[in-house]
């Protein structure tokens, strides 16, 4: 959520930056400042009329003592109507903080100023390219027939249990799958990323803090009889581990990871660009957290993207990286980049990795302070994530990458992992 104290001095400001997010209803803006202001004459109206009620209370009982009942009477029929138009001003009140709050949260992030204007993923920005194309030749596979070729893995019985779009991993396949998701925690740990293991279903207080809510309500699985969602990412409980927290300054950078399934209701993708494991509606993910102090925020999102390279650097992947224009930025994002590896086989780009700061996005919606060691006073933290790394697609490229006539060669780094050195 936008900080109201930037909307309310710099409300043309906000509008210029909302504008390179292709952001239309930017009546909202001026909404918020027209509450903002009926909000604060109404409290201060109404801590008047409880100062004067208070005065009041405090003479009426003297009065009576001095026996000057009428004047006594007088006041406490003065009180009485003091304290009927408190009770209007606080429900006036009540109205405008909740009109006030929902115009709020309906206004994306402000992008960074390095955010280009653009209206999709073709206006992307490439700022780093790492790697070369392997050439497998006319034969190459793509995935999803390797996975019948080595029963590893099955969309079909995915289907039969769940639905489309539920992948089951099989044999080599599992094992291999897991040794990636060893692999990625051991290298956070080596960050200094504290490991967590968090539950896969949030309430709406968390949804809400992260920003899932209300702007990806229908992208979530809503377990309705008890009013949870299961997790699009460990971003949302791993950040909301810290809702409600007031942090010691000297802790920062805070740095958290944890291992989770991810479950994504990916409604209307249809077509060749999401089949096998392009698009699933669940998958295994590694994600990384940073809780940092706003003056070091972005250099540690260059530090996150840095990890994430190295990671896929490890893997033997080709990989390049985009800076999201405004029109591709998600609704939370300041700045995002994105990772893609090259599919040998399916001769395309793949994303992989999505390293985010929210700046203060996030944690003015979870109130995540600390206190300024040089200013004495509370301010908000940055918050930042990024996928370190997102399997199924990762999985889909090491398959298609290292195809050879005598199988899948694991990549080495992952040997130790998986126990073996072939799928054959």
């Amino acid at each position: 959520m936008l900080e109201l104290n930037l909307i309310r001095t710099k409300p043309d400001f906000v509008k210029e930056r909302l504008k390179v997010k292709n952001f239309t209803r930017l009546e909202l803006v001026d909404e918020v400042v027209v509450l903002d202001v009926e909000r604060r004459r109404l409290q201060q109206v109404s801590e008047a009329a409880q100062h004067e009620s208070k005065s009041l209370s405090k003479q009426i009982p003297k009065l009576y003592k001095q026996g000057k009942r009428d004047e006594a009477e007088t006041l406490k029929s003065q009180a009485g109507s003091l304290k009927e138009s408190i009770k209007n001003y606080q429900e006036e009140l009540k109205i405008t903080e909740e009109k006030l709050h929902d115009a709020l949260v309906q206004l994306p992030n402000l992008p960074h100023e390095s955010v280009a204007v653009g209206f999709g993923a073709d206006d992307n920005e490439v700022v780093a390219e790492n790697g070369t194309h392997p050439d497998l030749g006319e034969d190459a596979k793509p995935h999803w027939e390797l996975f019948e070729q080595y029963n590893i893995v099955s969309l079909e019985l995915g289907s039969k249990i769940a639905g489309a779009g539920f992948p089951v991993f099989i044999g080599k396949g599992a094992r291999l799958q897991r040794a990636m998701i060893n692999f990625f925690l051991d290298e956070a740990s080596k960050a200094g990323y504290q490991e967590y293991m968090p539950p896969l279903m949030v309430n709406k207080d968390s949804a809400y803090a992260t920003g899932q809510l209300p702007d990806k309500e229908g992208q979530m699985y809503h377990v309705t009889i008890d009013d949870l969602y299961l997790i699009p990412t460990a971003e949302v409980p791993l950040t909301n581990i810290y809702r409600d927290t007031i942090v010691n300054e000297e802790d920062f950078p805070i740095k958290l990871t944890g291992y989770t399934p991810c479950f994504r209701r990916e409604a209307g993708s249809y077509g060749a660009h999401v089949r096998g494991l392009n698009r699933v509606h669940q998958f295994e993910k590694v994600e990384i957290v940073q809780l940092t102090h706003p003056d070091k925020s972005y250099a540690a999102l260059e530090e996150m993207a840095k990890h994430v390279g190295g990671i896929l650097q490890k893997l033997g992947l080709p990989y390049r990286i985009l800076r999201l224009c405004g029109g591709d930025a998600t609704f939370t994002s300041a700045l995002t980049y994105d990772f893609e590896t090259y599919s040998a086989a399916q001769k395309r780009w793949l994303e992989v990795s999505s390293v985010s700061n929210f700046e203060t996005f996030q944690s003015n919606r979870m109130k995540l302070r600390f206190r300024d060691s040089e200013t004495k006073k509370m301010r908000l933290a940055h918050t930042l994530n990024g996928s370190a790394l997102a399997l199924a697609r990762i999985v889909a490229t090491v398959l298609e990458n290292n195809q050879t006539p005598e199988g899948i060669v694991i990549p080495e780094v992952l040997r130790p992992y998986t126990g073996f050195d072939i799928i054959d």
